[in-house]
């Protein structure tokens, strides 16, 4: 006997594109949030060092502009009183935890994947403020938080594009059927926009000028 809480107007998985399926999202999921969860933990690790020794020259300083210890020592670096990598250990944590449910199977109602919906668009928020900060208020690049953006993006188009595949948020198809022809051309317009703007703002210091 069928079980209640599954709607009967979500659409079957394999109906659905790749990525929104249950083992390919859970996958995903894993992976990227594995990866950004790795390079939170290791800011953690070397924030950690820092306040033993302030002087310390960590893992990712490499010049005066590629340095995640420059940023720690900024108030952008603690928005909330504590190290922001904290934050996504704690959110990553909880992304990898989604990947793996998915993959063992389970089925998650439609309020768990609101409130992951919510989480997540929070977080891409939260990503453009410090790439802001980062690439245009203190011109110093933290290279554990650039892999952190490079994961936040995909997670947030394709949890979304997952969540309007299943119904979760309600969108015309037509919207569902463009953003499922090109998801991958947004990710990929979203990184070139990104590097984009590093390289313009850094050009004098990636390309020096031999006058």
């Amino acid at each position: 006997m069928p079980s209640s809480n599954v709607s009967t107007s979500s659409p079957a998985d394999a109906d659905l594109p790749a990525l929104s399926r249950s083992r390919f999202f859970g996958w995903f999921l894993v992976i990227a949030g594995g990866i950004a969860w790795i390079s939170s933990f290791t800011l953690v690790l070397e924030r950690l060092h820092l306040y033993t020794n302030p002087d310390a020259k960590i893992s990712c300083d490499f010049n005066s502009w590629i340095s995640c210890g420059e940023v720690m020592k900024t108030p952008q670096a603690a928005i909330l009183g504590f190290p922001n990598p904290l934050i996504g250990v704690v959110a990553f944590a909880i992304v990898v935890t989604t990947g793996v449910v998915l993959l063992a199977g389970a089925r998650l109602n439609r309020w768990y994947w609101i409130c992951l919906q919510v989480g997540i668009t929070a977080g891409i928020g939260l990503v453009c403020w410090f790439w802001i900060q980062a690439v245009y208020v203190l011109a110093v690049l933290c290279p554990y938080c650039m892999i952190v953006w490079a994961m936040m993006i995909p997670i947030f188009v394709f949890t979304t594009l997952r969540n309007l595949n299943h119904g979760v948020i309600a969108a015309p198809p037509a919207l569902t059927k463009f953003l499922n022809d090109w998801a991958w051309v947004i990710v990929g317009l979203l990184y070139l926009g990104t590097l984009a703007s590093i390289f313009f703002k850094f050009m004098s210091l990636i390309i020096p000028s031999n006058a």
